[in-house]
């Protein structure tokens, strides 16, 4: 029996695929994922930084009032 002409070597082709577009996605979420973790890890809220500072500047006063004029 004979094939009809459409369903030759092109009908059943698929799209080519560029393989480093994929590498490169991959990639790319790898390290969204290393810097979300690291953000969960590391990372310190707005509060936490705003009081730390705070801090550092009530200590730098008290050592200010402190000092000796000699």
């Amino acid at each position: 029996m004979l094939q009809p002409p459409d369903a030759g070597y092109g009908a059943g082709m698929t799209q080519i695929t560029n393989l480093n577009r994929f590498r490169k996605q991959k990639a790319r979420d790898q390290a969204r994922q290393t810097g979300d973790a690291n953000a969960a890890k590391f990372g310190r809220s707005k509060a936490e930084t705003a009081s730390q500072k705070d801090d550092q500047d009530r200590a730098a006063r008290h050592l200010d009032g402190h000092k000796r004029d000699d």
